[in-house]
């Protein structure tokens, strides 16, 4: 907040009710206690910077654009302006483009939230080494700071290196000994070298457990070892479990999808698949599945329809639009 001229008392009153608000999900009533605070002090960045964020969060990426753009156009290097800024392009599905505003927002600030985006940006395009190589600056600074570690251990699972994932993990494990997800990829990482069948076993018993039979980590590690040992009609089973005791996470949903998919139910898939895409637009994979289901019915109205539907809620996804003009074109043919 270096060089702000300080919030009223009136304005600091309206941001931290607008904090309060997006801390609690209630974003519209946010954007009023800020919109309010901006009436009395227009330009101020920190003002427009938290509207612009809630913007972001609610898919407004056309105002959310406009204010950021207006604030790094007095300061380009302003921080959480770039941050936001890299999160709409993300949510455009341009990830490329999304990477120098994190960086650039962590060269200015340091805190982990920045150094986290700009590292899973750079996981999520496969540039493992990278990430890494930013992250052991970071960690060395903020010690053992829970979100950056679980970066670390992920990156190290994905370049093979598993001892030394599975030591992190044990750590997390130590520090965060609720968490579901270190608990599941610790068990995983421990099980590679046993027998499938033996896995199996110990993973269906650890689920009759009463404290463990509602983890939905541990129903999906269960599916994988499913789909691995190609059952997939029950890793289908295990991954909508793992889907509905989640709370809707769409990866879980994605994966049952996939191996509907795979056993040829065409039905099942598109269901399971269909309401993952809603979810998650830019998944590649899951719109090309879509696409190969629907070219085997030569049904491309129900295509159409849906990404319509989408389309409706979410209006920012560019490229959705794109492919939604060319399926349209495929339906009603070229214009004479």
């Amino acid at each position: 907040m270096a060089g702000f001229h300080p919030l009223t008392r009136y304005s600091r009153i309206k941001y931290e009710r607008a904090r309060d608000l997006k801390k609690r999900g209630e974003f519209q009533a946010a954007e009023i206690e800020l919109m309010e605070a901006l009436e009395e002090q227009p330009d101020h960045p920190l003002l427009k910077v938290s509207l612009a964020d809630l913007y972001q969060r609610q898919g407004k990426l056309k105002e959310a654009r406009i204010l950021t753009e207006s604030i790094l156009s007095a300061d380009p290097e302003f921080p959480r302006a770039l941050y936001v800024l890299g999160r709409i392009y993300l949510d455009e599905g341009e990830p490329e483009e999304a990477l120098p505003c994190f960086q650039k927002a962590s060269r200015r600030d340091q805190s982990p939230y920045m150094i986290r985006q700009m590292v899973r940006t750079l996981r999520e395009m496969e540039r493992y080494e990278e990430a890494l190589g930013n992250l052991e600056p970071a960690l060395a600074g903020a010690g053992e700071n829970v979100s950056l570690l679980k970066e670390k251990a992920l990156i190290l699972n994905r370049l093979n290196r598993r001892e030394e994932a599975r030591a992190l993990y044990e750590k997390l494990h130590d520090l965060v000994p609720g968490d579901g997800f270190v608990r599941r990829e610790l068990y995983n990482l421990k099980s590679m070298a046993r027998p499938k069948g033996e896995v199996l076993k110990e993973l269906e018993a650890v689920l009759r457990l009463p404290s463990r039979k509602d983890d939905p980590q541990l129903h999906g590690l269960l599916a994988q070892k499913l789909k691995e040992a190609g059952k997939l009609k029950e890793a289908a089973s295990a991954f909508r479990k793992a889907w509905r005791l989640s709370d809707d996470n769409p990866f879980f949903l994605k994966q049952a999808g996939f191996c509907h998919h795979r056993l040829g139910e065409r039905e099942e898939a598109l269901q399971a698949l269909g309401q993952a895409f809603r979810k998650d637009p830019s998944d590649f994979r899951v719109k090309s599945t879509l696409e190969s289901i629907y070219k085997t019915k030569g049904d491309w109205k129900s295509y159409v329809e849906l990404i319509e539907d989408i389309l409706k809620d979410q209006p920012h996804q560019v490229k959705l639009a794109g492919t939604l003009k060319k399926f349209k074109k495929r339906i009603n043919g070229p214009k004479k």
